[in-house]
């Protein structure tokens, strides 16, 4: 039983705007050179107001291979369709998993109701590789809302995990994943405590949503901040200096090449070319602006 050793604090980067409707920060790979595979990316929007509009903010179509997109509404709300023929809208505290596998094309906007009226738009997005043998496989969609979130409860009244990848204490969460992925919100309560613990050579990260927590009764990271784990040890401390939500994710790694062009996370540049190739022949479907 060994403490996992913080790596470092990570404040974010500054941010940039996807579309017209996404203001992210680039934790990684972008901002900072760090290895969390399976995760490849992750996009983080800090709070942010928009005003009222009537015609939604957002990202038109583009396509995607290769790897699986987590996108997690802390506030606001997203309109999701794709060539597959799935739509749908990801409330405050839901989570939405889309496979692109072989290829998909998608759009995301703000939703109707919630751009008309404007108002605080917070999210995560995550990029996850797939394996090699699961690249070239069938797209898919999970649609995970936080009212069916398989969840417990902390002692002492000091708030609650939300499993949404992987299991928490036996407690396992509705996400189906390719790889071993743990991923969970704690909603936790001033003063609320909560331990976990994960392989030592799983890439394991807290991002901060909101609040301040102290680690392993030593460092303290703040609202928007990632805090970024060494390959070591196994057991992690939190405990909330005020109201907080934290974002948990460890992940066992995809330890096979990578290579990312765009919109495209592959092994070699051939697949690289074929997908460009492919998605200007059409092949990956057909979705109405």
């Amino acid at each position: 039983m060994e403490i996992k050793q913080i790596a470092n604090i990570l404040k974010a980067p500054a941010p940039h705007m996807v579309g017209d409707g996404f203001r992210v920060h680039n934790f990684f790979p972008g901002g900072y050179k760090i290895n969390m595979s399976p995760f490849f990316l992750m996009d983080y929007g800090s709070k942010i107001e928009f005003s009222a509009r009537k015609n939604p903010r957002g990202v038109g179509i583009h396509p995607h291979r290769g790897f699986e997109t987590v996108t997690i509404a802390y506030h606001g709300a997203i309109a999701h369709h794709d060539s597959t023929g799935n739509s749908g809208v990801i409330y405050p505290g839901d989570v939405q998993w889309m496979t692109a596998a072989r290829g998909i094309l998608h759009k995301e906007y703000h939703e109707e109701n919630y751009s008309l009226k404007g108002g605080t738009f917070q999210m995560v997005q995550l990029w996850v590789n797939l394996p090699a043998k699961d690249k070239m496989g069938k797209p898919g969609y999970q649609a995970i809302k936080q009212s069916e979130m398989a969840t417990i409860d902390l002692p002492d009244y000091g708030g609650k995990i939300e499993v949404i990848a992987g299991n928490y204490q036996g407690i396992v969460g509705n996400a189906n994943t390719f790889t071993s992925i743990h991923l969970y919100n704690a909603r936790l309560n001033k003063g609320g405590k909560a331990n976990f613990s994960f392989p030592s050579d799983y890439n394991t990260g807290l991002m901060i949503i909101e609040g301040a927590i102290e680690i392993n009764g030593k460092e303290i990271a703040h609202a928007d901040s990632f805090v970024h784990f060494e390959n070591m040890g196994t057991e992690i401390k939190i405990q909330a200096l005020e109201n907080s939500v934290v974002l948990i994710l460890s992940g066992e790694p995809v330890n096979e090449p990578i290579v990312h062009y765009g919109p495209f996370l592959m092994n070699t540049e051939a697949e690289i070319n074929q997908a460009l190739s492919d998605y200007n022949q059409g092949k990956f479907g057909y979705l109405e602006e």
